[in-house]
């Protein structure tokens, strides 16, 4: 008898140990950790969304930087540059006398200039800023494993600051591209280039803003990723990867009071891309225009209208023999739809001219104080702008 409530006593006590080993393992999962006070309490708790799944800790980005690094070169240019006269040649008596010795001592000198690119397939086609290359007489690209090379000028945008080079090397390796999906303000980037000719160098920052506009550093487009990785004088041409060594930007200008870290800008790769097939098919890129300044609506401006809340651009100034010259477009007259569809702002209306083709037509509504009306012209190619 002792011996059978000894095996019960036993038998009663492993269940209760098992009973509280279920118990403890339930409540230590979130799922668990419910259902155990729901079955305690006899009633439902509140669904409550599983957090994300994350991945393991990123403690090195020495896998992206080595998938990209050895895509990007430093660039090296020359240039001729004339001294500038003596002032005193410009006195008629003084130049009488002595203006065959001083024009006898004009020199040229050469000018270097420091950049960095993107290797964009292994063609070897090579993107970097305009502003790197202008008006070099020789080019110069040294790669990240060592060699080098004299780089051909394909074409330029000034309006983008953006030119396309060309090297023939064998084994080259081009940049990995970013996918379609926008850059997220918070991403983690890495500016890639030689700043100061120091060596091939690599910063992290994170996306600062995207879309930036108004910044005052290319004449026409502009809608740069801004970032806070620190780039510096030599960085410009150079790669804003992402965290997986995917190529977002080109690095084009930092906006600091110092030398060092400041507002960074990039030129999104996916204008970039745009502006360099252009220029390899074309040798140029082809934009439309019309021949006018714009500026934004004023209060006084729409108020003229009787439409206070009215959307657009408001025209300041029309060029001589320009398309708009030519159908009639006047300063002070406020475009808001251009074929039809609603312009936003002074950005909306050069994006929308722009993507015309010269020789499209086109038509604009304008409001001419409280009178509204569609003229129709011919676009033609936007000019060369001088930086």
């Amino acid at each position: 008898m002792k011996l059978i409530k000894a095996l019960a006593f036993l038998l009663q006590f492993g269940l209760i140990g098992l009973a509280l080993a279920f118990l403890y393992l339930l409540a230590t999962s979130d799922r668990g950790r419910d259902e155990v006070l729901e079955f305690f309490s006899g009633r439902p708790t509140a669904t409550v969304a599983a957090p994300a799944r994350r991945d393991k800790m990123v403690v090195s980005y020495a896998d992206a930087v080595a998938s990209s690094a050895s895509s990007v070169v430093t660039i090296y240019t020359t240039k001729t540059v004339q001294e500038k006269p003596h002032p005193l040649l410009d006195d008629p008596i003084f130049s009488r006398f002595f203006g065959d010795q001083l024009q006898r001592r004009q020199r040229s000198r050469s000018e270097t200039n420091l950049g960095s690119g993107v290797i964009i397939g292994s063609e070897g086609y090579i993107l970097t800023n305009q502003h790197v290359i202008d008006g070099a007489d020789e080019i110069l690209i040294a790669l990240a494993d060592g060699r080098g090379s004299a780089a051909v000028l394909i074409g330029e945008d000034r309006d983008t600051d953006l030119a396309v080079l060309q090297i023939r090397l064998d084994g080259l390796v081009g940049i990995r591209l970013a996918e379609a999906s926008e850059p997220r303000v918070g991403d983690v980037v890495l500016a890639i280039g030689n700043p100061l000719n120091v060596g091939q160098t690599v910063t992290m920052g994170i996306i600062s803003a995207t879309g930036r506009e108004q910044i005052g550093l290319n004449t026409l487009v502009e809608s740069f990723i801004q970032t806070d990785a620190a780039i510096n004088p030599g960085n410009s041409g150079g790669a804003l990867v992402n965290a997986y060594g995917e190529l977002i930007g080109i690095n084009t200008a930092i906006f600091s009071q110092t030398t060092a870290q400041g507002i960074g800008f990039a030129i999104p790769v996916g204008l970039a891309l745009d502006i360099m097939w252009q220029i390899i098919e074309h040798g140029e890129v082809t934009r439309g225009w019309i021949g006018v300044v714009v500026t934004e609506i004023n209060a006084r401006a729409a108020m003229e209208t009787g439409q206070p809340g009215i959307t657009g651009a408001m025209i300041t100034d029309v060029f001589m023999e320009s398309p708009a010259e030519r159908a009639g477009v006047q300063p002070g007259d406020i475009v808001v739809a251009v074929d039809g569809k609603t312009v936003d702002g002074t950005r909306d209306l050069v994006d929308k001219i722009t993507l015309h083709k010269p020789g499209d037509r086109t038509r604009i509504r304008l409001f001419r104080g409280e009178r509204e009306f569609e003229l129709e012209m011919q676009v033609e190619q936007r000019p060369q702008q001088d930086r």
